[in-house]
């Protein structure tokens, strides 16, 4: 097959720009041949003023002819074109195809332009805290909603995958999400993309050995639009300034807190970054989205001055506003986190790096080459400009120096950096440019969620050939781990899996003729019961020394939910100061001198109701499961303080003062939502368990709804 010089025939409206939906066979009618769709596509394509290039047509054609397709070429050179091209075969042909992405904002932004392409019934988002449309043929969702479904289903109906920012499989901690479908999958086809891939070999050998599928490697350094690269040793403002005035915006200043978002946002507003004309066409485009949270003052201020924020700290209406408007080109400066890395659709002429170190959850390290190019890569925007500009700021001490230098200053001695700060220079700038990616490393791990799944999945298999725990050494035999890792996987296997039998999960059940005995999951938990959370055995186990009569049941299930759930670092340390503040009132209306006081303040802590319980029942539970290792309890009370405080989320963001974080409370909220429905066995939710569980999803569905409404407005 190859992409035929014939002009195709077109739809009547081919001359104007039109939705692909356009080009699908009518409902009812025959499956046109492949060679058929292809010149669909094709026409499409030129509908919509666009050409191929070579890597675009080599994948498509190797996509036509069945292959999966590893695509690694550099960001804006059309890799969403491609998949775009394998979901509408998918549609055309009467198949379901799947997109995943890392992060639900990106998930989100590709479901809505699926929505404009195909039409809104047609297209599906599965996030884990949003189910829109969920049968649909076209979904999107992230990577470890497909991976759950992978795992925890015996047929998944997904013929054609693709895998967006497919790097992630090496991510410590989340990498096990993208290799999961590789493994579970066998019948789909996939197509896996990224910027930033590096050596892929090992992969496809393994994917095309599995599946008995070739699999084809479309790869090129050619980018679009070309980037220039500027190491820059002026105070950040001067920096931002000349990028205005050169008219190299809209520029994404890129720093790595979101603090740090925030700070940089407000200060800019002393900047004359934009004309009256272009606050008019600002004011006109905002119209009369509701900034109805503490914080929404702020940002509204924000935007007005031409300067976006963009983070995780921020709800998402606010963040998809500030997508909207750069891509109308109405914003000048957007201080965002690495976010922008990841594929969120925000177009750019430049992208600033404030620094070249960042904080990688464990320490403070020089980025990586992989994170470096993922975000240098979005500067440039096709069909708008000729070339895209990164630019990297000096470390803070070093301008500071220069500066001194030229006002004369330069006898006194050299302010060096501050103590425990990564340093780099130039030559880090240079080498993080011409180095190639790392190469991908599996990082596969198990967890008591994806214990169950696979047994689960064993039921559905309903094979009575089968051996107890088949789909679960199946796994295991088939991750890309070494023959020692491996290993080292059944061994924790076995010890996860003792873990469940104890604690009542699973269960032996015998069957009466034969006396044969296999592993089933407890029928009294509910189907969407889930184990994902790391500590989610101890919350089973541990709820069911609770007193379901007293009256303070519900508000200590929520106390154990929240003790699994990850600390929200933000949201506790505001807690902390707010006791602390009262408590210094207190001391100082009673007296109490200063040393007491100091000390007094020492032993200040977030609220921790059910501590001794909590702490008392995991230390029990955490001697019969040697699996553990270092993981810890974490009690705390955020969604238990609301609920006792008869709270509204904007009356708890002024109360800790977190305007600033409101999206970590949602989110934070969210997952805790999710646990009670789902992580709360069917047995021990009581009518006040309900009524809390109840409180929880009215609170979060009023404070932001902006996905249902932009899908429901479609």
């Amino acid at each position: 097959m190859s992409i035929p010089a014939v002009q195709p025939t077109l739809p009547a409206a081919a001359s104007e720009r039109v939705p692909l939906s356009e080009f699908l066979p009518e409902a009812g009618a025959a499956t046109p041949s492949p060679d058929d769709l292809l010149d669909r596509f094709l026409a499409y394509v030129k509908t919509q003023g666009l050409e191929l290039y070579p890597a675009q047509e080599e994948a498509l054609l190797e996509l036509w002819s069945g292959k999966h397709v590893v695509l690694a070429t550099p960001t804006g050179s059309g890799k969403s074109l491609v998949a775009l091209g394998l979901q509408f075969k998918a549609a055309a042909e009467g198949r379901r195809s799947f997109y995943t992405s890392p992060i639900k904002a990106l998930a989100s932004e590709k479901f809505f332009a699926l929505c404009n392409t195909f039409g809104a019934e047609r297209v599906g988002m599965l996030t884990g805290d949003a189910s829109i449309n969920s049968h649909a043929p076209v979904v999107c969702c992230t990577a470890e909603v497909l991976s759950n479904m992978a795992l925890r289903m015996a047929r998944v109906d997904a013929p054609y995958v693709i895998m967006d920012e497919f790097h992630y499989y090496a991510d410590p901690d989340r990498g096990v999400a993208w290799q999961v479908p590789l493994l579970m999958l066998p019948a789909s086809q996939f197509l896996l993309m990224s910027a930033t891939l590096g050596n892929t070999a090992p992969i496809e050998e393994d994917l095309q050995r599995r599946t008995g599928r070739e699999v084809t490697r479309v790869a090129s350094e050619q980018r679009p639009v070309p980037l220039e690269f500027d190491y820059r040793e002026t105070p950040l403002h001067e920096t931002v300034q000349e990028l205005v005035d050169a008219d190299r915006v809209p520029a994404y200043v890129v720093n790595f807190t979101q603090r740090e978002c925030a700070e940089l946002g407000q200060s800019l507003t002393s900047m004359q970054l934009t004309s009256r004309e272009e606050r008019e066409r600002l004011r006109a485009a905002i119209g009369d989205f509701r900034f109805d949270t503490p914080y929404g003052k702020d940002v509204r201020r924000l935007l007005s001055f031409g300067i976006g924020i963009h983070h995780a700290g921020l709800l998402p209406k606010y963040r998809l506003l500030v997508e909207q408007l750069a891509q109308q080109g109405l914003l000048k400066v957007i201080a965002g986190t690495d976010t922008l890395g990841v594929g969120v659709n925000i177009p750019i002429r430049t992208v600033l790096f404030n620094k070249l170190a960042k904080y990688d959850g464990k320490k403070v390290s020089l980025l990586s080459v992989r994170d470096f190019k993922q975000i240098a890569g979005r500067a440039g925007r096709k069909g708008f400009d000729d070339r895209g500009f990164v630019v990297a700021q000096a470390p803070e001490h070093v301008i500071e120096r220069k500066k001194e230098g030229k006002k004369g200053k330069s006898n006194r001695p050299a302010k060096g950096p501050p103590k425990g700060e990564i340093q780099w220079s130039e030559e880090t700038f240079q080498r993080l440019i011409r180095q190639p990616p790392e190469a991908l490393k599996s990082s596969f791990k198990l967890t008591h969620g994806m214990v169950l799944d696979l047994v689960q999945r064993d039921g559905e298999l309903d094979d009575p050939g089968l051996d107890n725990f088949w789909s679960l050494r199946e796994v295991i035999r088939r991750c890309h781990e070494d023959e020692a890792g491996k290993r080292r996987l059944l061994r924790h296997a076995a010890l996860l899996v003792r873990s469940l039998y104890r604690t009542g999960v699973l269960k032996m059940r015998r069957d009466a003729k034969s006396g044969y005995q296999w592993v089933v999951v407890d029928e009294e938990l509910q189907r969407e019961f889930s184990l994902h959370q790391a500590l989610s055995l101890y919350l089973v186990e541990a709820i069911d020394a609770l007193d379901p009569q007293s009256p303070e049941y519900a508000l200590d299930v929520i106390s154990l939910v929240e003790a699994v759930l990850e600390d929200p670092d933000v949201i506790l340390r505001r807690q902390v100061d707010k006791a602390k503040d009262e408590l210094v009132a207190k001391m100082k209306a009673e007296g109490v001198d200063y040393e007491e006081r100091m000390a007094r303040l020492e032993q200040v802590t977030h609220p921790k109701p059910l501590a001794d319980f909590i702490y008392a029942t995991f230390n029990d539970f955490r001697g019969r499961h040697p699996w553990l290792g270092d993981e810890s309890i974490r009690p705390k009370s955020i969604g238990r303080d609301l609920l006792e405080r008869y709270a509204s989320f904007a009356d708890y963001v002024r109360l800790y003062g977190l305007q600033r974080s409101e999206g970590v409370l949602l989110r934070y909220l969210s997952q805790l939502y999710k646990t009670l429905q789902q992580g709360v066995p069917e047995r021990a939710v009581t009518e006040p368990v309900v009524e809390a569980i109840a409180v929880f999803r009215t609170l979060l569905a009023h404070t932001d709804t902006s996905l249902i409404e932009e899908w429901e407005s479609l």
